[in-house]
């Protein structure tokens, strides 16, 4: 039961994270590209990858907090029906370019930040432990 409630915390809290970014980049940024779910998006994979990195290499982290911070946290932030659906309002609304750009940089950018969390979590495990 305390590893649901971690996950509900963390959930929580990531899906606060994620409403924040959304309206900070709206205002900041414009609203004719999604820039908020790109961020989420690519930071979440970047601190998934880290923490399970660091975990898996160390150990360093308790099972409870690995959830709240994986399925919990990171789980709230990011979001793939938020993507596709604005994916499909870009399309429906005749932006088809700059879907295909949205999509294209979702991935790319998802990947490079997964692989440098990997990278950044290894190490400072190494140094760690």
């Amino acid at each position: 039961m305390h590893n649901f409630l971690f996950v509900c915390l963390g959930g929580a809290l990531g899906s606060g994270a994620r409403y924040l970014v959304g309206l900070w980049a709206e205002n900041a940024l414009g609203r004719g590209f999604p820039f908020g779910t790109l961020m989420v998006n690519t930071a979440g994979c970047f601190f998934l990858s880290f923490i399970m990195a660091l975990f898996l290499s160390s150990q360093s982290l308790s099972p409870a907090t690995r959830l709240f911070l994986t399925t919990g946290l990171m789980g709230g932030l990011t979001t793939y029906s938020t993507f596709n659906y604005e994916t499909l309002k870009l399309v429906e609304g005749g932006s088809t370019g700059t879907a295909l750009l949205y999509v294209a940089a979702t991935l790319v950018a998802c990947i490079l930040c997964g692989l440098l969390g990997l990278f950044a979590g290894s190490r400072l495990a190494s140094l760690v432990g």
